[in-house]
């Protein structure tokens, strides 16, 4: 992991080379915004191991699973504004976790991967995406989305 850590001028913070995004669609049901960037993280996570910090331990010595070492960004975005940042993330090289409107349909994996397959990229109903990638790429690809409130 320290090699994808930059220092910067306080030693309490730490810079690093990546940045994590979660694109989402700014009208979404707050239920739906929670889901969807929990399946969009877990997508960061399967794919960017190096991503995931040490696990904790509280003083009683109780032991909790590790999560990302880094900061999450979370964005929202039009639906043209989020197409734009998908196509953004392909073009650049980096490969996005997403979510489509018809995924709030199914209940498994498998059938989640069928919608997705039944349709092209242009065709895709997508309600967010998720990227992890070099932070000047990562900012192009959000560049001008707000952060989400």
């Amino acid at each position: 992991m320290t090699e994808l850590l930059e220092s910067v001028a306080t030693p309490s913070r730490t810079r690093h080379a990546t940045k994590i995004a979660v694109v989402l669609l700014d009208t979404l049901p707050t239920w739906q915004k929670l889901n969807v960037t929990a399946f969009l993280a877990s997508g960061v996570a399967a794919t960017a191991g190096e991503s995931i910090g040490a696990s904790y331990q509280d003083a009683d010595g109780t032991h909790y699973s590790p999560m990302f070492g880094q900061p999450v960004m979370v964005f929202a975005a039009s639906q043209a504004r989020l197409r734009r940042a998908c196509d953004r993330a392909i073009a650049r090289g980096v490969t996005p976790a997403i979510f489509t409107e018809s995924l709030f349909a199914t209940g498994d994996d498998e059938s989640n991967r069928a919608q997705v397959s039944a349709r092209t990229r242009e065709d895709l109903d997508l309600v967010g995406i998720a990227v992890r990638a070099d932070r000047k790429v990562v900012d192009k690809i959000v560049d001008g989305l707000p952060l989400h409130r």
